[in-house]
């Protein structure tokens, strides 16, 4: 099973910049997709954005080009860099990653999530 671990989150006041990284450890066969998911008060998880191990990336029309996925195949580490930050963007920011036990069995993990909190 695939633990995963965010760090970065805090307080942030309105235009200000957050950098967050999400690192997977534990058992697994390999992982393909990473990404980051927001859940806001009285709203839906949603997905802002993903990464393959390749590094094709996938970004949320929502995000306005304001944030960046990145990774490191090497540490097994996800990153997400937002900047021009705005008291919508409070909320938790959870890291999702895609494991393969085997070649076609693969379950979706989730880290506990880390609070982004952006000062009006």
């Amino acid at each position: 099973q695939v633990q995963l671990v965010e760090s970065g989150g805090g307080l942030v006041q309105t235009g200000g910049s957050v950098r967050l990284s999400c690192q997977a450890s534990g058992t697994y066969f390999t992982i393909n997709r990473m990404g980051w998911y927001r859940q806001v008060p009285g709203k839906q998880r949603e997905m802002l954005a993903t990464i393959t191990k390749d590094g094709e990336t996938t970004y949320s029309d929502s995000w306005k080009g304001r944030f960046i996925i990145s990774r490191d195949n090497a540490k097994n580490t996800v990153y997400l860099q937002g900047t021009g930050l705005k008291p919508e963007d409070t909320g938790v920011y959870y890291c999702t990653a895609r494991a393969y036990e085997v070649s076609f069995n693969y379950r979706d993990a989730w880290g506990p999530g880390t609070q982004v909190t952006v000062s009006s």
